[in-house]
């Protein structure tokens, strides 16, 4: 999250890809990279899935292969030392590896992508603010017809909990003076 307050896009020279996502949308988006960026930028890849995508040839770091703290902290260690400038997270509602790509999207400074479902990106930076509050709210379910439901369900649940507790607190109480 090193360049979240600056709009400022570094120079592609090596690029990481968190792969917690479909694999088809790493293998729509290398070509789009490799097209954007050329082929002298390197890009390397983090990923739970064995194999490789289609047309990828740089270096990949499976995700099952580091399965103690100290050898995650080692991987982490590595990925910072290898200098990357750009790191592109799958963001698609499917949960893998989240918090594989949460940690490693704090911890490798490097400017941060998000990929959508339809192998899009936006950057992650305090200008996009309107980009990412939209993409977060779609995907809390708080945005179109879902929004009055989620709402509701997030209004009334305090009410909810009280009730249901006192109902609790009451059944208790109903059963201790029934044994004296």
């Amino acid at each position: 999250m090193r360049y979240f307050f600056r709009r400022t896009i570094p120079q592609a020279t090596r690029i990481l890809l968190v792969e917690s996502g479909s694999r088809h949308l790493f293998e729509k988006l290398i070509p789009l990279l490799q097209e954007r960026y050329g082929d002298e930028t390197s890009i390397d890849l983090v990923t739970c899935y064995a194999g490789v995508p289609e047309g990828f040839l740089g270096k990949v770091f499976r995700v099952t292969d580091y399965v103690t703290p100290a050898v995650r902290k080692k991987l982490v260690e590595e990925l910072i030392a290898r200098q990357y400038s750009l790191c592109g997270i799958i963001c698609s509602a499917e949960p893998i590896m989240t918090k594989w790509k949460w940690m490693l999207g704090a911890r490798i400074p490097a400017k941060i992508f998000i990929v959508n479902e339809n192998a899009d990106f936006f950057w992650l930076d305090w200008g996009q603010w309107r980009a990412i509050t939209h993409f977060v709210s779609f995907r809390a379910g708080i945005t179109g017809a879902a929004a009055v439901p989620t709402l509701a369900r997030i209004l009334f649940f305090p009410v909810t909990f009280l009730y249901l507790l006192l109902f609790a607190v009451a059944v208790h109480l109903r059963r201790r003076i029934r044994i004296l």
